[in-house]
């Protein structure tokens, strides 16, 4: 439709609205009917074809992944990054091969970038049946890795952006190996959304070959430069665990869910969902060890919220306290606290329920 008369652009407002008026009790309305009012309001603006163009390709790709994602939305997932130019001979790649069989083993899926070097190995490590590959479009290097190519959970990207919203809304860890420009992108901008609380809490392990010395030269520049200039927190390294060993990094992030099993904000109370209850002598020490990121009051154990009676974890018992919202790498700090004061759980059965 061509929008050059005040006539054509009434025409569209009135089929909107018979649009919405088809939609009935539908559960998500009211979302349906922001996201088609804001394409009316850009329709009726002076609106070029270009801006057209990506916002139409923006949700192409936002449609696909939420389509490929929904059936395994209750599995927990692992996002590898690493180098595409990193070749199979290097204990780089052995190294993400072996990491992603492990955590496989232990009930979770894989997310790589789908081209070759480390994310080949990410998806060669988990097989096909627990692999995702999110393919970007590049004129050079980015063609679908063999071990992806072809499987119905291979999906291609048209924008960074997308993809990398992706990436991070479906995975529960962040697993980085040694990279050049896009993994560092990667990891200072997960890092970044960690920090200020927009991704996360999840555990990020950095992983090097025995003995390498690429994260902790990184590391090195952290403290250095960041750190003890007072440009972050000095708890924002208890953001990210490095190792250059496969069976520590599996740990880690097995360990991370122990106790916890995720969180969410209630209006303004943070609310820490767990595996089992915590008695009241750890919540007690967690309240001396932790009165700093507390907004206000002391942490209680609740049981699930009003808001949260329809919630798929409501039978989980909580945490629930007013969170500063300021000192995220305290509040990882907490976490592994939690995890190591919980009462041993039996495995859960998998597929793991987010």
């Amino acid at each position: 439709m061509v929008l050059s008369s005040p006539q054509s652009k009434l025409l569209l407002t009135q089929e909107i609205g018979e649009l919405l008026g088809s939609l009935g009790e539908h559960k998500n309305k009211q979302w349906i009917e922001r996201a088609l009012a804001v394409l009316v309001r850009i329709a009726k603006e002076d609106t070029e074809r270009l801006d057209w163009k990506i916002l139409t390709a923006s949700l192409e790709d936002l449609e696909q992944g939420f389509k490929k994602f929904y059936p395994y939305r209750h599995v927990r997932k692992i996002a590898i990054f690493g180098s595409a130019r990193i070749e199979k001979n290097t204990a780089e790649y052995q190294m993400a091969v072996d990491f992603a069989r492990c955590i496989t083993q232990l009930g979770f899926m894989v997310i790589t970038g789908a081209g070759g070097g480390i994310m080949q190995a990410g998806n060669e490590g988990a097989g096909r049946v627990n692999s995702f590959g999110l393919n970007i479009k590049l004129p050079f290097e980015q063609n679908a890795n063999q071990a992806i190519d072809g499987d119905d959970k291979l999906i291609d990207f048209k924008y960074f952006f997308t993809r990398k919203l992706f990436f991070l809304r479906e995975s529960d860890a962040i697993a980085l190996f040694p990279g050049g420009f896009g993994t560092q992108d990667e990891a200072f901008e997960t890092l970044t959304l960690c920090q200020t609380g927009k991704y996360g809490p999840v555990p990020l392990v950095l992983i090097d070959k025995p003995g390498g010395d690429y994260w902790h030269l990184w590391n090195d520049y952290i403290h250095q430069q960041l750190c003890d200039r007072g440009l972050v927190s000095p708890d924002d390294p208890s953001l990210y665990t490095i190792t250059d060993n496969v069976e520590t990094a599996c740990q880690t992030i097995q360990n991370f869910y122990r106790e916890y099993h995720s969180s969410r904000y209630v209006g303004d109370r943070f609310v820490i969902r767990l595996n089992s209850e915590l008695s009241d002598t750890t919540v007690e020490q967690l309240n001396q060890d932790f009165s700093d990121i507390l907004a206000k009051g002391k942490i209680v154990k609740s049981k699930a919220l009003p808001e949260e009676r329809d919630d798929e974890t409501a039978k989980l018992p909580r945490l629930v306290f007013y969170f500063n919202q300021r000192n995220f790498g305290r509040l990882y700090q907490l976490i592994n606290i939690i995890n190591q004061s919980g009462q041993p759980c039996e495995a859960t059965e998998h597929p793991e329920r987010k």
